[in-house]
């Protein structure tokens, strides 16, 4: 009998619940239907709707919970959860330069002018002098030889794609020779001797994880052997008792077997960027110089231009991979080469004009000066502490990185606004100003949420600060 009940009950709540058509017609789904679209907020209706019978069915709901005002408030908050997925800008307090989460290098602002431009029909494959067909590439390539002394360039939509296409053009069911030592796995869990054996490869490994001669290669030499790759480490570093075989002397013996050597360099660096405890990143044009036959690198991080993957060396071995099949599937897109190119171009205008490199938003975040952050966080923190006494508000120095792979273990000094409040959880803050439009992201660090001006443009400041402020205003 008393299965019957509850039963019975779980039946007259069931049917106490609201169509989807009067859920809508309430007042905030009404305005919940002109702000996110009706389909969207029908969607989240009838979701809603699905999610309250399974809570009743498995006794997790009361009707309470069920009536339809209180189901109305959670469409509106699904709704609301569901915007925060869409992509927009956000203030990258977290220190982290290169963020992968955050999109890596942030683009110059001739590099978006360009997005703008092409992102209506633009000339992307038409020789505008001719009338006739064109090769999308050839925009930037000119560019690039020009910039790492390559005879030869060809741009792909990431640098793993660009790895992928050299394996299958060049050394697809033969060996590539590589260090024990650079066998990485790189973002998302992808581990090189799998990314070999996708693209049609076959791995061969020599040296040891700390120690590989030139006498390694040597002895691995066969006729099996498709090309020789040298990888950077990328996030990583081995010190102490190490030996790695120099560019130089991989190329001489590739050279006398007639094997191509390839380096890939990763973070794409153009030029210099070192600071006083740290070493740069390989350089693409001192790759090109030492003889290697091809190099590979990013986009979107030391260049500091939009994600791709570039791939410069000699000319015959890179028209073997413009003319494979793969590079069709792989080729960049409009806007993403609109963007590269003008990046070039203010890295052309570099060569006769240090100056002009001040454009590129990364290389002027990673080289501000420490007396400017330590000057504007002291700023800030005075300014946030005069709004509110109950929240604690200093200014101090931190570390930041470059990130995306780039400059391992290299620690840039920083400045940053630590903030507190004894009763509210430094992870809620932190997530209360990254929902917050416009939206900050920080870190939490030692009970404080850090908000780390190393990666914050000056232009941003104030945007930053009133985002904190209306968030103070909201807890009170």
């Amino acid at each position: 009998m008393t299965d019957q009940n509850s039963s019975d009950k779980l039946a007259q709540s069931l049917r106490r619940l609201p169509s989807v058509h009067d859920l809508l017609a309430t007042e905030p789904l009404i305005e919940a239907g002109k702000q996110f679209g009706r389909d969207r907020t029908r969607e989240a209706a009838r979701h809603t709707l699905e999610q309250k019978r399974e809570q009743l069915q498995i006794g997790e709901a009361s009707e309470i919970d069920s009536n339809i005002e209180q189901l109305a408030v959670e469409v509106v908050s699904l709704l609301d959860e569901r915007k925060q997925l869409e992509m927009r800008r956000v203030i990258n307090a977290t220190g982290i330069v290169l963020h992968t989460g955050l999109g890596r290098a942030p683009l110059a602002k001739a590099a978006i002018e360009a997005v703008n431009q092409a992102a209506g029909y633009c000339n992307l494959e038409l020789d505008l002098l001719t009338g006739e067909r064109s090769q999308r590439v050839n925009s930037v390539e000119s560019d690039l030889c020009a910039l790492t002394g390559a005879e030869s360039a060809h741009v792909v939509n990431n640098n793993a794609g660009a790895t992928g296409l050299v394996l299958a053009a060049l050394a697809l069911g033969r060996e590539v020779i590589v260090s024990h030592s650079e066998l990485i796995e790189i973002g998302g869990g992808f581990r090189l001797p799998q990314v070999f054996q996708a693209y049609g490869a076959r791995l061969r490994a020599v040296g040891t994880t700390n120690r590989t001669r030139i006498e390694d290669f040597v002895a691995a030499m066969s006729g099996e052997t498709g090309a020789v790759m040298v990888i950077h480490p990328s996030n990583y570093r081995v010190v102490g008792f190490t030996q790695s075989t120099a560019l130089e002397d991989l190329v001489a013996l590739g050279k006398s077997r007639n094997v191509p050597v390839i380096h890939d360099i990763g973070s794409g660096a153009l030029v210099e960027i070192a600071g006083e405890t740290w070493d740069s990143d390989p350089i693409a044009r001192e790759s090109i110089r030492k003889g290697a036959d091809l190099v590979l690198f990013s986009g979107d991080k030391l260049l500091g231009g939009p994600q791709c993957g570039v791939i410069v060396g000699k000319h015959a071995l890179v028209s073997r991979l413009t003319s494979h099949p793969m590079s069709r599937a792989l080729r960049i897109d409009k806007l993403s080469l609109a963007a590269l190119q003008a990046t070039l171009a203010i890295y052309r205008r570099g060569i006769s004009d240090p100056r002009e490199l001040d454009a590129i938003p990364l290389l002027n975040l990673v080289q501000t000066p420490i007396s400017e952050l330590r000057d504007r966080a002291m700023k800030l923190a005075k300014r946030l502490t005069a709004i509110d006494s109950d929240w604690e508000t200093t200014a101090l120095e931190s570390v930041s990185y470059v990130g995306g792979g780039s400059l391992p273990g290299s620690e840039l000094p920083s400045w940053a606004i630590a903030i507190s409040h004894s009763d509210i959880d430094p992870g809620v803050l932190a997530q209360e100003l990254r929902i917050a439009r416009p939206s900050v992201v920080g870190r939490v660090q030692e009970g404080s949420l850090l908000l780390d001006l190393r990666t914050v443009s000056p232009d941003e400041d104030e945007r930053m600060y009133d985002s904190v402020v209306r968030t103070f205003a909201d807890r009170n």
